[in-house]
């Protein structure tokens, strides 16, 4: 009992409702586990089709997104292989606004958890960001079976991109995620700002045009801030992993360096940077607020 009591005197004091962030996760890793199945049974419950809807949902934007841009607008006659290029920004685009989402409404859907017992609040949004991981494997499946269709034999390099583009996507949307989740427990209007954003995630990066109408629209200042942004950063890695020519040849004869925008793996390594200072950022918004979601839940 002696030993006992030192142990917990050895224990550092915490603030109540608080927790160590994410970096205490991996030690409630099981519960972790146990919301990641629950939140998939929640939103499978009833359906016919379940996880189908995975490939369901994806398949039918991309089929209205190509013959909007690709056919009427015309953009699949200047960009080659315009159905893997559309396809390969849609998945990490799904990827950041899922996260987004879910992780927005984590705390106000998990209220009874959140009122009743005391544990990491940050395990909500995290299962959320991993539901949402289980959500686009299947994306990528479609996709690297599509790309390997139209010629596409990825190197290590190429790999390393489509891993590093999932990263980018998810520190920078956790982050935002994990302040809105905050703000939405005080706020509801959270939730609207958030769809806002959603509605318009997919114009700030080059899902359906090129980086090249962005340098050609505005002055160089204003591309810089635009390669900045994660989201760009996260599509861009994703047309340089399933979409740029492994063998260095375009089919007009260019150079397939030519496709990526300038500097591009400079700005990608600063790119990282903004998203980890993002995550950081709502890190500490949501440790600051968290005190007080069981009262105004």
């Amino acid at each position: 009992m002696a030993s006992t009591n030192v142990d917990l005197a050895d224990e550092p004091l915490r603030a109540p409702g608080h927790s160590a962030g994410l970096l205490e996760l991996f030690r409630w890793r099981f519960l972790l586990k146990l919301l990641v199945k629950k939140e998939l049974r929640v939103r499978y419950r009833g359906s016919v089709l379940g996880m189908l809807w995975s490939y369901v949902k994806p398949a039918v934007q991309l089929i209205v997104y190509y013959i909007a841009m690709g056919q009427f607008l015309g953009l699949g006659r200047s960009i080659p292989s315009y159905v893997v290029y559309l396809f390969s920004g849609m998945v990490m685009i799904n990827f950041f606004n899922e996260i987004l989402s879910n992780t927005t409404r984590s705390i106000i859907f998990n209220a009874p958890l959140v009122g009743k017992i005391f544990l990491p609040r940050e395990l909500f949004p995290v299962s959320s960001v991993w539901v949402a991981f289980v959500h686009v494997v299947p994306q990528i499946v479609v996709l690297v079976v599509g790309a390997l269709l139209m010629g596409w034999r990825p190197g290590l390099v190429n790999l390393l991109a489509g891993v590093l583009a999932l990263v980018v996507i998810c520190m920078f949307a956790l982050g935002i995620g994990l302040a809105f989740a905050a703000f939405d427990v005080y706020f509801r209007d959270a939730e609207n700002i958030i769809e806002l954003l959603m509605m318009v995630a997919i114009w700030l990066s080059p899902v359906f045009y090129q980086w090249t109408m962005v340098s050609n629209a505005f002055p160089t200042w204003l591309f810089t801030l635009y390669q900045l942004n994660p989201l760009a950063l996260g599509v861009e890695l994703s047309h340089y992993a399933f979409w740029v020519p492994t063998n260095g040849v375009i089919p007009d004869g260019g150079a397939a360096a030519d496709l990526m925008p300038p500097h591009w793996v400079i700005m990608s390594g600063v790119g990282v940077l903004v998203a980890l200072l993002v995550l950081v950022c709502g890190q500490v918004i949501f440790h600051r607020l968290e005190g007080k979601f069981a009262q105004e839940l």
